[in-house]
This record gives C-alpha cells, sequence and structure tokens, in this order.
C-alpha cells in the first residue's frame, strides 16, 4: 500500500476508532443511568429508537452523499455531529426527558452511520481488486480493531460514571472528539471516495442480487444478537443477578473486546490455505452452528439452571461464532460492492443491519420485560435460523451478480 493510501487509511482508522470509544461508552451511560433513575426495559430501548431509525435513513443516504462529495466530508460530518449529541446531553437533569434524550440518540445515531460508512467505504479504493485475501485481511482488522475499542468503551462508560458522573462523563468525551475532528479536517484528503460519475438519487438502492441477499441476512443477523445484548442483558445483569456498573461495563468490554479480537483473527480462522477467500458456502457453514448457541441457553435458563453461569459462558460462546459470522459479512459487502459507487452498495447494506438493530433494540426490551431473557433468547435463536435460509441464496463465488 502506497504510503499515501496507507496515511489516509490511518486517518480514517483512527477517527473511526476515536468516534468507536464514545458511541460504546455513551451507550452504556445511557443504559445504566437511566436505569438507576427507574426507567423500564422497554422505556430504556425506546431512548435508543430514534438512534436506530436515524442510522437506517442515514446508510442509505450517506452512501449516496458520500459517493458525490467524498468519504472526508461524510466522516468529518459524523464526528460533529456526535459532538453535537454529547453536548445535548450536557442540560440540567430536569431537562434529561425522554424526548430530549432520543433527539441527541438520533443525532449520534446519523453520526455513528456515517462514520462507519465511510470508514468501511474506504478499504474498497486502498486495496487493488485482485488482492481479495488482502482486503478480507483489511476489513477483519479494522472491524476486529473498532469491536475491541467499542468493548473498551463499554467499560469506560461504566467507571466514568462511577466517577465522574453522567454530565461530567459526557462533557470529557465531547471534547476529546471535538479535538479528534479539528485534526481529521486537516489530514483527510478532500476528494476521497468521490464517485467518477454524480449518482442519481434514484440510485439509492442495490441493484445487485447477491448485496440485496447479503443485506438481508445481515438484518436477521444483527437482530438476532441485539434481541438479548442491548437491553436485557445489562439489565438482567443488574436487576437478577446484582451486579454493579462497573461490573456490567466490564463484563460486557471484556466480551467486545474478546468479539473483535476473533473478528480481527478470522481469516486465519475460515482460510485454510493462504490466499483462500470466503464466499456464499462459508456464510451458511458460520451461520448454522450460532443457531445452537441462544436455544440451548434459553433452554437451560428455563430449566433455572445456574443463570451466571449459563449467561456468561453462553456469550463467550455465542461472541465467538458471531464475530466471525460478522467479519465474513464484512468481507463480503465489498467483495461484492462495485468499485465506482461502493459507498452506495455499502451504504444500503449497513441500512439493513440498522434495521436488523433496530428490531433487536425494540424486542429487546419488550419481551425481556414482559417474558424475560429466556424468550429474548429464542427469538435470537429464530432469527438465525432466517440468516442461516437466507444465507443458502448467497454466491458460491466472488463475483456479485448484478
Amino acid at each position: 500500500m502506497p504510503s499515501t493510501e496507507l496515511k489516509q487509511y490511518l486517518t480514517v482508522t483512527g477517527n473511526y476508532w476515536a468516534f468507536t470509544l464514545t458511541d460504546g461508552a455513551l451507550r452504556m451511560l445511557v443504559v445504566l443511568h437511566f436505569h438507576a433513575l427507574g426507567y423500564s426495559p422497554l422505556q430504556i430501548a425506546m431512548l435508543f429508537l430514534f438512534y436506530e431509525i436515524f442510522g437506517i435513513v442515514t446508510n442509505l443516504l450517506g452512501g449516496w452523499l458520500g459517493a458525490r462529495w467524498g468519504l472526508n466530508r461524510t466522516m468529518n460530518a459524523g464526528l460533529l455531529l456526535q459532538v453535537v449529541a454529547l453536548s445535548m446531553l450536557l442540560v440540567p437533569a430536569s431537562m434529561l426527558t425522554v424526548v430530549w434524550v432520543m433527539a441527541a440518540q438520533a443525532l449520534s445515531g446519523i453520526a455513528k452511520d456515517l462514520n462507519k460508512m465511510s470508514a468501511k467505504s474506504s478499504l474498497k479504493f486502498l486495496v487493488a481488486d485482485n488482492a481479495q485475501d488482502t482486503l478480507y485481511r483489511w476489513v477483519a482488522l479494522l472491524t476486529g480493531s473498532k469491536n475491541a475499542l467499542k468493548g473498551v468503551g463499554f467499560f469506560l462508560g461504566g467507571l466514568l460514571l462511577s466517577v465522574l458522573g453522567f454530565q461530567g462523563a459526557v462533557g470529557a468525551m465531547a471534547v476529546a472528539l471535538l479535538l479528534v475532528w479539528l485534526a481529521s479536517l486537516v489530514l483527510l484528503r478532500t476528494d476521497f471516495g468521490k464517485t467518477k460519475s454524480k449518482p442519481k438519487f434514484t440510485e439509492l438502492f442495490s441493484k445487485s442480487r447477491s448485496v440485496n441477499i447479503l443485506s438481508a441476512a445481515r438484518l436477521f443477523l444483527f437482530g438476532a444478537r441485539d434481541v438479548w445484548f442491548v437491553v436485557a442483558l445489562p439489565v438482567f445483569l443488574g436487576a437478577q443477578l446484582g451486579w454493579d456498573y462497573w461490573q456490567v461495563g466490564g463484563f460486557l468490554a471484556a466480551w467486545v473486546i474478546g468479539y473483535g479480537f476473533v473478528q480481527s483473527m478470522a481469516p486465519a480462522i475460515t482460510g485454510k490455505r493462504q490466499g483462500v477467500v470466503p464466499d456464499g458456502r462459508t456464510a451458511l457453514h458460520w451461520a448454522m452452528p450460532l443457531i445452537a448457541v441462544p436455544a440451548l441457553m434459553a433452554f437451560l435458563l428455563g430449566q433455572g439452571i445456574a443463570p451466571a453461569l449459563v449467561v456468561t459462558l453462553g456469550l463467550a460462546v455465542f461472541g465467538i461464532l458471531f464475530a466471525v459470522n460478522s467479519a465474513l459479512h464484512s468481507y463480503l459487502i465489498l467483495s461484492y460492492a462495485q468499485e465506482d459507487g461502493v459507498s452506495l452498495d455499502v451504504g444500503f447494506y449497513y441500512m439493513a443491519n440498522a434495521m436488523g438493530r433496530l428490531l433487536g433494540t425494540v424486542l429487546s426490551g419488550w419481551v425481556y420485560q414482559s417474558q424475560g431473557l429466556a424468550a429474548c433468547l429464542w427469538v435470537s435463536a429464530g432469527f438465525l435460523v432466517l440468516t442461516a435460509l437466507i444465507s443458502r441464496a448467497l454466491p458460491r463465488h466472488n463475483t456479485a451478480s448484478v
């Protein structure tokens, strides 16, 4: 990779890392702080409703904007919007109404998906088309390192809430991210990621069969994770197992860090020899064993068998398998995407990702509040069955069917 492109990649990665720290910390801050204020699991889930809804819209429009304006502008816009979202939470406690927090989360959702779409799309421009094994390794490394830092963010959120309180933690993150944004304005190349021709607004939706199938599989894959991980799990750990803030944040942080590490190792895990890259068959084979994990956990919890042990061990196994599945998808979307307008295909794919997160988040609060964690896990298993069924239609090679 030439030094100029490497510099751009490192700048993008640094921005992505910094943003991810604040995003993970903010999510943990909101869940723990508002649970302590007496909010129900469903009410907490509703705080993230606009975060996920606007993420859907942002991925769709953000890919189009990135293709027209350049990925540097969409990435910098995401950083600035996150600073604004954090600043909105610095108002007096009496003003932190549900509507106000939902509005701040909406901005944060827009910011997150502008940032993610820009970072992921950039890899297509930095790796040659005939170097698919290199692309797979770079995608796995970027995604894995991001998720490891998101785990650090979870721990940071719990720690900062304990040490600085809600407003102190939010203020510190806003200042740090503002400095990253200023540096990004200077370092990112102005034409980074622009298409040769200006895509029309009518080209927002992908015309690639491969991208559409993969996007559908992605929707249910991430719905399967978030239906029990986003709200149900941290509330269960605190309310049912009696864990403190720092214990909940630390445990979830360790999980996401390990999950990110496995993601970064996915090429070594899935490749049988040097140069072997995955296809649709690989995605199907890795989706199938994942189904058994939440199903077994739900059964054991339903029998009242050692809930702390079931949750901790089950989450570890789920994290390993889910990390490989996620890394495979992240590689396949860039493999299927067209180079001129890659952000359009990537944006559409992450729109489906955001829809899965939205579905999972809402169900996480509603199902947990009405039926408990075991029910959330059964829903997760059902979503994973759908993921595997959809993955059967993915092409068994690495060229997109357009």
